[in-house]
């Protein structure tokens, strides 16, 4: 079982960039959908950016343009480059693993912070 650490969360400036990174304790070559949620207070949980191992994206509208979503299956890891940050974005960031189509496997996330 795949164990996901997330990192380089922290507080920033709007308008500044920020680079999270996910470290998977297993073998992330033969999950096929690798991605990124948020989740910000007193909302749900949602999608930011998602990533096949065909290199396929698929961002969240509020999100696309600015942010970037990478895989490197060699050392296990996905990344998320953000850009261009906004209060907006302020949420407890979570990496996101789908072994199979019942599960899902997370991190523990990591605080971002976007002050105005």
């Amino acid at each position: 079982q795949v164990q996901l650490v997330e990192s380089g969360g922290g507080l920033v400036q709007t308008g500044e960039s920020l680079t999270l990174s996910c470290a998977a304790s297993g073998s992330i070559s033969r999950i096929y959908v690798m991605g990124w949620y948020r989740q910000a207070p007193g909302k749900q949980r949602q999608l930011v950016a998602t990533i096949t191992n065909g290199g396929n994206t698929n961002y969240a509208d509020s999100v696309k343009g600015r942010f970037t979503i990478s895989r490197d299956n060699a050392r296990n890891t996905v990344s998320l480059q953000m850009n261009s940050l906004k209060p907006e974005d302020t949420a407890v960031y979570y990496c996101n693993a789908r072994p199979s189509v019942l599960t899902n496997v997370w991190g523990q996330g990591t605080q971002v912070t976007v002050s105005s």
